[in-house]
């Protein structure tokens, strides 16, 4: 814990739950959400935690357990939600380290009064595929109101937080800027503010890790559901951490970026026995798939090495539709030993490639052979996960001029919203060179490093 999270939490001596008030004059001005002295001594500092760093390149520890911010919170008797009504704020993902739903966890706990769930994309119960609309319903095992954040309305309304004292969000976090749970997050919190509501948040470990940061700044006029805080692609964050600066730093301003910035009375419930060099296999706990396409462990880093070159329909085959969803590059034209003898040209670090032949199951190629590429990372922390698929397109256009990714696919609109700025796609597209844009992508992780540090709750 270092910087800002130290000072946050200063005057409440080492405790693991912090909460972020925010104001013009004080960030601990006096506002509601400080813990009682009670709920104090009820929690242990997060620095408490012990165990040794991972040695760079070596196997992964599968003896470290981490606790996810629900578990601690249930140890702890659930300060700040006893004798509060409570709205709850998650989807399958939410489950304890024994799979037992946080929503079962609340609904039980004493003298804590669950009274509305609510669903982002996919739902509650994860039995909405994506970008389906999620409807507003009720939970047939507790019998609870559901409301839909996805669809129509994605920011609750004053008519769903009626009564509510405490807003719960405890979902899986991928680690991407594109993945659109935190761009819900931002918005559960800009409505709780305009209510008076505190939000609490039940941290997860970050599956790609709380060292890697990818990607540029989003720039003005790109703001948007896929894009919605001025923070890199790859941020390097927990979902806790990530809500503590978008809080603290005004980042929180709307889904198009352009209204005034939104704080909220925000409490952290942090993990316990997570570090920054953990990836999901070291944590001990089991992967619940957050969406349908983000199936496994390690799924979330090729999410971030072939999403943005998904969002070029009709142009590559990147395994939805299949079962190695984001894991592939391929096409019926394509001649796969030629691809993957480009890219092993390209000598690209941590990054291995293999030929592959498949039929999708579904999708516009849905049982035609198509040809390509199935990629591996044989170093992670090497690699340049998210600069991987424009290596791919560099190689395809060079192979097939006549199949250059932005001229071939459908439309652009929905890669620009994903990459922050159309800046990208311009200067990548004139020569079709990975290296015409490294710079430009790479130029924001620098001083985002050092700004996010100062809300690390784990080294």
């Amino acid at each position: 814990m270092t910087d800002v999270a130290r000072r946050l939490s200063g005057r409440l001596s080492g405790l693991l739950m912090i909460p972020v008030l925010l104001a013009a004059a004080s960030v601990l001005s006096g506002r509601a959400g400080i813990l009682s002295a009670a709920e104090s001594e009820a929690v242990r500092p997060a620095e408490a935690v012990s165990g040794a760093a991972r040695p760079a390149g070596h196997g992964r520890e599968k003896s470290c357990v981490v606790k996810p911010g629900i578990e601690v919170l249930r140890e702890k008797g659930f300060p700040g939600l006893v004798g509060k009504r409570v709205g709850l704020v998650t989807n399958p993902s939410g489950v304890d380290g024994m799979l037992r739903s946080t929503i079962d966890i609340l609904w039980n706990a004493p003298g804590v009064d669950l009274v509305a769930l609510f669903g982002p994309e996919h739902g509650v119960r994860g039995d909405v595929y994506a970008g389906g609309k999620v409807t507003d319903t009720r939970d047939s095992a507790t019998g609870l109101p559901v409301h839909s954040l996805y669809g129509a309305t994605r920011k609750p309304t004053p008519e769903m937080l009626k009564g509510i004292d405490v807003m719960v969000y405890d979902i899986q976090d991928v680690g991407a800027r594109s993945y659109t749970f935190i761009s819900t997050l931002g918005l559960v919190m800009e409505a709780c503010a305009e209510q008076g509501i505190e939000v609490m948040v039940l941290d997860r470990p970050n599956p790609l890790g709380g060292n890697k940061i990818e990607g540029s700044y989003v720039e003005p006029g790109f703001f948007s559901f896929v894009s919605q805080y001025r923070i890199p692609y790859i941020y390097g964050l927990t979902v806790g951490e990530l809500a503590m600066l978008i809080n603290e730093e005004g980042l929180n301003r709307g889904q198009t970026g352009n209204q005034p910035p939104v704080r909220c009375r925000l409490t952290v419930i942090p993990m316990e026995g997570w570090r920054r060099d953990m990836l999901y296999p070291d944590t001990g706990l089991p992967w619940v798939l957050p969406s349908p396409n983000i199936p496994s462990d390690g799924s979330s880093a090729y999410y971030c090495a072939a999403g943005i070159c998904g969002e070029l329909y009709g142009f590559l085959n990147i395994g939805i539709g299949y079962t190695l969803p984001f894991q592939v590059f391929a096409e019926e034209w394509i001649d796969a030993d030629r691809l993957k003898e480009t890219l092993d040209s390209y000598r690209i670090p941590g990054v291995s490639f293999r030929t592959i032949h498949f039929k999708p199951l579904s999708g516009r190629s849905a049982g035609k052979l198509v040809h390509g590429v199935q990629y591996f990372f044989t170093d992670y922390e090497a690699a340049p996960v998210t600069l991987v698929q424009f290596y791919v397109m560099q190689a395809v256009a060079a192979l097939y001029p006549d199949k250059k990714p932005f001229e071939t696919a459908s439309g652009v609109g929905l890669f620009d919203k994903v990459c922050g700025s159309d800046s990208i796609r311009k200067m990548f597209g004139r020569r079709y060179k990975v290296e015409d844009i490294r710079s430009l992508w790479e130029k924001d992780a620098a001083g985002f490093r050092s700004l996010s540090s100062r809300y690390h709750l784990y080294d």
